[in-house]
């Protein structure tokens, strides 16, 4: 019973939370609001405010409401209401049906990508979530491009610190018009004498022998003495390289094994 008694308390104080801060949130563009008014069923209304931050409201015209919360704009019409000679004592109900400003973008490597509503504090792991988290071509840097006071920011954070270093590395807390941007993984590439030739994500001071294993480890005919590399300078130029199998792994590195004539 005290279990069960916990649960709805919490459930019930998360409800209340989520309220709360929807109340606090700001109107903008492109948000949809359906408003009442108690008693007068001919000024109901579902309307979406302007680029400009209006809506056109019976009686009273053009209402300015960008910036304001839900419950600042129900006093703002209520007072044109009252003032105006049209409503004594209004009491004016607005709801946000669909909060179009107040959302962010999550791109590249996750399973939803797509325009996600922060309604209250999102931190970068609450909204990955959201996408349907990171898809198996992801890289654990993410890319982060914020505007703050007038001024584009560009930063990487590296979500694997965020969620191993026991609150050291802060979480970011997002807010409406960021966007994240999910990185592919890097790779590597291995074909020739191995059970499974293809594309493999690069681990972290991966070597080569631990990319052999990622491939499947040698078919009956390759050659441990048979591995190259094919990687490509600073100018571009490809290279053939003899290597050891603790030699590291870079990024777009073709490995190659050779066949076996013994």
């Amino acid at each position: 019973m005290k279990k069960i008694l916990f649960s709805i308390c919490t459930l019930a104080l998360l409800a209340f939370s989520a309220v709360s801060q929807a109340q606090e949130m700001q109107l903008g563009p492109g948000d949809m609001l359906k408003i009442d008014v108690y008693g007068n069923p001919d000024l109901s209304l579902e309307t979406r405010v302007s680029d400009g931050g209006t809506i056109s409201y019976p009686l009273v015209g053009e209402v300015a409401v960008g910036g304001l919360t839900p419950i600042a704009a129900e006093k703002k019409i209520a007072g044109l209401l009252e003032s105006g000679g049209f409503i004594r004592k209004p009491h004016v109900n607005l709801v946000v049906t669909q909060m179009q400003s107040q959302q962010l973008s999550v791109l590249g490597q996750v399973n939803k990508p797509g325009r996600f509503p922060v309604d209250g504090k999102r931190s970068l792991t609450d909204i990955i979530a959201m996408a349907g988290g990171l898809n198996a071509d992801a890289d654990d840097n993410i890319s982060l491009v914020r505007v703050r006071d007038g001024k584009t920011i560009r930063e990487r954070v590296n979500l694997a610190d965020i969620m191993s270093a026991n609150g050291a590395v802060t979480n970011p807390q997002l807010q409406p018009g960021d966007v994240v941007y999910v990185n592919r993984a890097p790779r590597f590439y291995i074909y020739g004498e191995v059970q499974k030739p293809g594309s493999y994500r690069l681990e972290p001071d991966m070597n080569i022998l631990q990319a052999l294993s990622v491939g499947g480890g040698l078919s009956a005919r390759g050659t441990e003495r048979g591995v190259r590399v094919k990687r490509r300078d600073e100018n571009g130029t490809m290279q053939i390289l003899n290597v050891k199998h603790d030699d590291r792994v870079q990024v777009n590195d073709v490995i190659y094994v050779k066949e076996s004539f013994f």
